[in-house]
């Protein structure tokens, strides 16, 4: 039985100004896909204990919090560094909501060993989650047949898309999901993903940022949310309409970058 998880509407309703617009007419999603940057962190900016280390930020209220902004979103992203280390389901779990996001994992060498006993394939095999799109730099040809056919088998696939200096490019990579019928994703993580999504060129691409800040210190090592600065003795970004809400012991920020 999956756990499930309801959400105030009292507290959604806040969210609203940073989250996709639910009208189809809307010229945003015409002309490219809403996107959402949203993560946990500590008090000093830290995602995890170490690389590779599962690491639970969120208290209960936040983590409804999360799943309801995945009702929210067509997609849902993250990068292969995520998927290796959590074996993530990806998937909705508000108790009023039929919606499932796409995952969609950045992977760009196939790092991930994605394979039947994956919870993400799991929960797509019972009708609880969607199967991911693996995006890929390593052409489709070089992919496996067994591979492919597998992730086919539950209504994944492989997608590739060619790396810009080392990374995949941000307004391409959106190009390519719009192309495929994505009109919003929210970007969960890991924190490579995050930090290049938070640099200078990318920052454009980023319409809400919402932001769980859970009451604790994870200390040095760990994974942290730092981005490069744009040029020395300034901010690498700053949020504006900026609001704070508190949930649970956490607290969760929203703003948008720019401007």
């Amino acid at each position: 039985m999956v756990e499930q998880l309801d959400f105030p509407l009292s507290m959604a309703d806040k969210l609203k100004a940073y989250l996709p617009p639910t009208s189809d007419a809307c010229t945003h999603q015409e002309t490219r896909v809403w996107t959402t940057l949203t993560f946990a962190t500590s008090l000093d900016s830290s995602l995890a204990l170490a690389p590779g280390v599962r690491t639970v930020l969120s208290g209960p209220e936040s983590k409804a919090m999360t799943h309801y902004l995945r009702s929210r979103h067509d997609a849902i992203l993250v990068g292969v560094g995520t998927a290796v280390a959590d074996n993530p389901g990806l998937n909705c779990r508000i108790s009023d909501s039929q919606h499932h996001p796409r995952p969609v994992v950045l992977d760009p060498n196939l790092r991930w060993d994605i394979n039947s006993n994956s919870k993400v394939l799991q929960l797509a095999a019972i009708g609880s989650g969607m199967a991911p799109w693996v995006v890929t730099s390593v052409p489709m040809d070089d992919i496996s047949q067994d591979k492919q056919d597998l992730l086919c088998s539950y209504g994944g696939k492989y997608i590739h898309v060619p790396l810009s200096s080392g990374a995949f490019e941000w307004t391409t990579l959106l190009e390519v999901l719009r192309d495929k019928g994505i009109r919003s994703v929210m970007v969960e993580g890991g924190g490579q993903v995050i930090n290049s999504l938070l640099a200078a060129g990318s920052q454009a691409v980023v319409d809400g940022v919402i932001v769980t800040i859970a009451p604790t210190w994870l200390g040095g090592g760990g994974v942290v949310v730092c981005p490069d600065r744009q040029a020395p003795g300034l901010p690498a970004a700053r949020l504006r309409d900026v609001k704070w809400l508190p949930m649970g012991d956490d607290v969760v920020l929203c703003g948008r970058l720019g401007g």
